[in-house]
């Protein structure tokens, strides 16, 4: 007589035990939205998958906590300085995978303004914008903002990059974009990635003689700002234009 055997079952894993757990934040996402995510089931869903032995969700509490559950310290660290951290878990794949999520945040923020051409209502009006693309830069970059006669945005370009302390900026590479963009006046900004506030000697020069030139262009000089840790710094503001 033959007896049919019910079939064997696999044992689950850690791994695929721990995965049903996980799978919550992707749910929640599904049918609330991420604005009802925290900042760990995001970084869930960033990372993907648990390890053979490591749920996702201790991983990106381990990440967090390395940052000192700031998302600003995390968004400003490198694929490097993130694979430096050596979690258990956690290598090239995830760590790029983290920083791309960071970058591509700051891109959608840069085209998203550029589409809404925000209006600078005064110089200092302009920092609300710049801080978030200078957010977490570790080397000093150096823009111009171009605005029409409303001082509405119509154009925003780089116009060096440089090392940690310092970067070189030539006034003419300043005026030709104002010129080939017809704005009526521009705004110069600079971030430190020092964190400090305070304008340099050479900021100062800068400022003047893009002032100076401006001027006999028609092209006003709105502000020059500078962009640190703790916030920024408006020349205008301080009266030093």
């Amino acid at each position: 007589m033959q007896h049919l055997l019910p079939p064997l079952r696999k044992k689950k894993t850690a791994a695929a035990s721990h995965w049903g757990r996980d799978d919550g934040p992707r749910e929640r996402l599904k049918i609330n939205g991420p604005q009802a995510l925290s900042d760990r089931e995001l970084l869930c869903l960033i990372l993907g998958r648990n390890t053979p032995r490591k749920p996702v969700a201790e991983l990106a509490r381990e990440i967090l906590f390395s940052s000192g559950d700031d998302l600003h310290t995390l968004a400003g660290r490198s694929v490097g300085e993130l694979e430096q951290l050596k979690l258990e878990g956690f290598g090239n794949a995830k760590a790029s995978a983290v920083v791309a999520a960071f970058e591509l945040g700051r891109r959608h923020h840069a085209r998203l303004s550029s589409l809404e051409r925000p209006v600078f209502r005064n110089p200092a009006a302009a920092a609300p914008y710049l801080i978030p693309l200078f957010c977490n830069l570790k080397r000093e970059i150096f823009t111009v903002l171009c605005l029409d006669q409303a001082n509405a945005l119509i154009h925003h370009e780089k116009i060096s990059e440089g090392g940690i302390t310092a970067t070189y900026v030539d006034p003419r590479v300043i005026f030709k974009i104002a010129l080939r963009e017809e704005a009526v006046s521009i705004i110069l900004a600079h971030n430190h990635p020092s964190g400090s506030l305070r304008p340099s000697r050479a900021d100062q020069i800068l400022t003047d003689r893009v002032k100076e030139g401006a001027n006999y262009l028609d092209i006003k000089l709105l502000d020059h700002i500078i962009v640190g840790a703790q916030g920024f710094f408006s020349f205008a503001d301080e009266g030093l234009l």
